[in-house]
């Protein structure tokens, strides 16, 4: 039986050498590509297996580095890398680029069919990408609802699906409504999906709401986030045989 391929990418982006995760779906045609990003805890296996999902529907995927390798599950170390991070559309769009410009250089990776899909710090970066014009076919952010410089949305080219947990203290209602508005003032296509019940990183199974209040694993949501955005994928960059 023929399967996925995967291999370790290193690259330069934000001062560091960022370790990505390339998973190449059956075959040598090119196919459409994702650019899968994390949370700001930084690239771990959870992402690593999604990329390889994503190459088990057809997609080349590459799930990029935040952190030069590193996994920062100290909250205190991961908030004070993210945070400024987060603050600095630039320095997200320095970091997204490096990336997409990985995934671009993989010669079975459409470079007409790219669309990002990220978590938290990740997702803000795909969304970045699409305010800076980036010609993406659809974006999608989980936890990652960060509004962005005035009238940059606008560049925005493609559909956008955004997950949020009802109980998410960190994306709360009024951080979801400015984004919303956001979107809706560009004239972007969005939905935002509100999974009822759960927390921040809901998707994320190693998270521990114990250690880190208003963070925790929701099974159930965690596979229909999934569900939702495989759908988003198969309706805005649909793999074809």
């Amino acid at each position: 039986m023929t399967t996925i391929t995967t291999r370790t990418v290193e690259y330069p982006a934000d001062g560091l050498t960022m370790i990505g995760h390339l998973a190449l779906p059956v075959g040598d045609d090119r196919r459409p590509a994702v650019l899968l990003g994390p949370e700001g805890t930084g690239l771990s296996d959870v992402e690593r297996r999604r990329a390889d999902a994503l190459a088990e529907l057809g997609y080349v995927a590459l799930a990029f580095d935040l952190h030069g390798g590193r996994y920062l599950d100290d909250p205190e170390e991961m908030l004070a890398r993210c945070m400024p991070m987060l603050a600095d559309p630039d320095r997200m769009r320095d970091i997204g680029h490096a990336a997409l410009d990985v995934l671009l250089t993989e010669p079975r990776a459409d470079p007409d069919r790219i669309a990002a899909v990220g978590y938290g710090t990740g997702g803000a970066i795909g969304l970045e990408l699409g305010r800076d014009g980036v010609d993406l076919r659809a974006i999608a952010t989980v936890n990652g609802l960060i509004t962005g410089r005035p009238g940059e949305a606008a560049r925005i080219r493609c559909p956008v699906w955004a997950g949020v947990g009802s109980e998410d203290p960190i994306m709360a209602p009024a951080q979801r409504d400015a984004f919303t508005v956001e979107m809706q003032a560009a004239g972007v296509d969005w939905r935002l999906m509100v999974y009822g019940g759960a927390l921040h990183a809901f998707h994320h199974p190693s998270v521990d709401h114990t250690v880190r209040p208003g963070v925790g694993h929701h099974p159930r949501h965690a596979q229909r986030a999934w569900r939702d955005v495989v759908a988003l994928l198969a309706e805005c960059l649909p793999v074809t045989d």
